[in-house]
């Protein structure tokens, strides 16, 4: 599964539930934590991140905070109170389309 395009409708879901489960992360943070949970199977490219995290701020959904680490600037992405609404939806889009995938893939197992 590793990269594969079905990930890549759920990118924004994924970041709005790492960062609603921690305090603020930074874009190679999240890389590596989707890596860590999946496995390996899912990698996020920078590519893929980076054009998400700055939609995602431009729609209000995330607050930027640049440090200074080791010498370097670090941006640090932390949901702001729209974000965690939105996140709650999204979560709730997504358990909702793979049940609808469930019935359709195995109709035997579903519940419903």
């Amino acid at each position: 599964m590793a990269n594969s395009k079905l990930y890549k409708g759920s990118l924004v879901t994924i970041i709005l539930k790492l960062l609603n489960e921690s305090d603020k992360m930074y874009g190679y943070e999240i890389t590596q934590k989707v890596k860590e949970l999946t496995k390996g199977e899912l990698k996020i490219t920078e590519g893929a991140l980076y054009p998400a995290l700055h939609k995602l701020e431009a729609e209000g959904l995330l607050d930027v905070e640049v440090k200074k680490v080791d010498n370097r600037l670090r941006k640090y992405y932390k949901l702001t109170e729209k974000g965690n609404k939105e996140t709650i939806s999204k979560l709730q889009e997504l358990q909702d389309y793979i049940k609808t995938m469930q019935v359709l893939v195995n109709p035997k197992l579903s519940l419903e």
